[in-house]
């Protein structure tokens, strides 16, 4: 019988690994250094929602949960944005009526995974284990117990590790940073992140829009918030640490009353307890991760945010994570028992779409921060709803990465960013474009 296979990590990405390795009957044992989220609740501050598209509902649909899962979610059409003194106004994600992401609790979903893993008969779980580092060659993982202080060593056929951006299997790669010509590379935006709340209306009612991902956009920083089952929202401010109106600057109540009032007047009446949140919750940071290769010897692997941690502007960080799961998976399917050559090809074919996923997502931090609200930016859009209400064959580039699972992340970006150049310099052109005229440059092009 074949040894199990060890995963350090029981976030998204390495339960719903567990879960689809458990329905191949692969012996799988899973560690995760904090405790059951089903009876420790999570830490005030750190819930963003997730939004969740096609390609994560692809990798979910593979293992049977997309259904289940759907039931957590409420599905968002569209930027609702929240100009100063203007009066709001939708921009919808797609012009097709079909398209549409989904607004869902990080910890709601991950419970959702845990209880499917626990009905495995072939998948363990323990908590409250941490990974101190890994024997690479050998696929032994050093763990301590949380609880007791006890350090033992477990061994399986293959470590993987997705245990997130701070990833000790990661840093047993970065051990032999020679010997396997490890390339590390982490980035951080000069922006924090800060939750807040609105709570439900009236019997449960929403108090803005329900299904909208809604914007205030003030250049330097913005305010997001998502909407929860219980008519809730998950209020996010996205702000920089300098300058005087900066996260450094805002160090009493009186300060950040009186930045809200000038930047967010228009939703402090749906935040009565903005001030308490501000200061109780922790302040996050926003980073990058990329690094290679992704596995050693063809025993020990990390993949999700252990691989390449992003910023949060594209809602693809869960997404590209699922795709992983789903992509290791085929090739599993094509190469059973070899792994070797499955963490290779792997490597092979995430490292470059990871990139990219990366970098557009950073573009999406700048677009959704300061150009939501510029004129020639509005017309494109209107444009790309225009082009594809009009036409079936075109996809915008958000459309291109969000809508279209079967794309690479890779082709997506370059495909996408031609698209946008060249509709950018019509709308500076043109004030009608004739959209016959549009698309025949757009097929053209490709």
């Amino acid at each position: 019988m074949e040894k199990k296979i060890i995963i350090i990590g029981a976030g998204l990405c390495g339960t719903l690994l567990a879960i689809r390795l458990g329905q191949r009957g692969y012996p799988v044992q899973l560690y995760e250094k904090r405790g059951d989220l089903r009876k420790t609740g999570v830490e005030a501050g750190r819930s963003i929602n997730l939004a969740l598209s096609d390609r994560g509902l692809m990798a979910l649909e593979q293992a049977g949960l997309a259904d289940a899962v759907r039931e957590y979610c409420i599905p968002m059409y569209g930027r609702k944005i929240h100009p100063i003194g203007k009066a709001p106004f939708l921009s919808p994600y797609s012009g097709r009526k079909t398209d549409y992401i989904n607004s869902v609790s990080r910890s709601g979903l991950n419970i959702a995974l845990l209880e499917a893993a626990d009905e495995m008969d072939h998948v363990n779980i323990t908590f409250n284990h941490k990974c101190q580092h890994v024997d690479l060659a050998d696929s032994r993982a050093h763990l301590v117990n949380m609880e007791t202080g006890t350090a033992f060593t477990d061994e399986g056929s293959i470590v993987i590790g997705t245990d997130g951006a701070g990833s000790a299997v990661r840093r047993s790669l970065m051990g032999q940073t020679t010997r396997l010509r490890f390339h590390y590379e982490q980035s951080f935006l000069e922006h924090g992140y800060k939750e807040l709340h609105i709570p439900p209306g009236e019997n449960g009612s929403y108090q803005i829009e329900k299904n909208a991902l809604h914007i205030w956009p003030r250049d330097a920083f913005m305010i997001i918030a998502l909407p929860n089952l219980d008519g809730s929202f998950t209020v996010t401010m996205f702000h920089p640490y300098n300058g005087k109106e900066g996260l450094d600057a805002l160090t009493t109540k009186e300060k950040v009353k009186q930045f809200f009032e000038k930047h967010f007047a228009d939703l402090i009446p749906y935040m009565p307890t903005y001030l308490d949140d501000y200061f109780n919750n922790p302040t996050g940071t926003l980073g990058t991760i990329r690094c290679a290769p992704w596995q050693a010897y063809g025993r020990t692997l990390v993949m999700g945010d252990s691989a390449h941690a992003i910023v949060p502007f594209y809602g693809q960080g869960m997404n590209a994570s699922f795709e992983d799961v789903r992509v290791f998976d085929d090739i599993l399917d094509q190469n059973k028992g070899d792994w070797n050559t499955i963490f290779q090809k792997f490597q092979k074919e995430r490292i470059p779409n990871a990139n990219a996923i990366a970098d557009l997502a950073l573009d999406n931090f700048y677009e959704m921060q300061d150009k939501v609200n510029d004129t020639i930016f509005i017309k494109k859009r209107n444009l790309e709803r225009q082009l594809e209400q009009t036409f079936p064959d075109y996809y915008s580039k958000y459309s291109l990465v969000t809508f279209q699972p079967k794309l690479s992340y890779a082709a997506a970006m370059k495909k996408g960013r031609w698209q946008d150049e060249l509709l950018m310099d019509i709308c500076k052109k043109e004030e009608n474009p004739n959209l016959e005229s549009v698309m025949e440059q757009i097929r053209n092009g490709n």
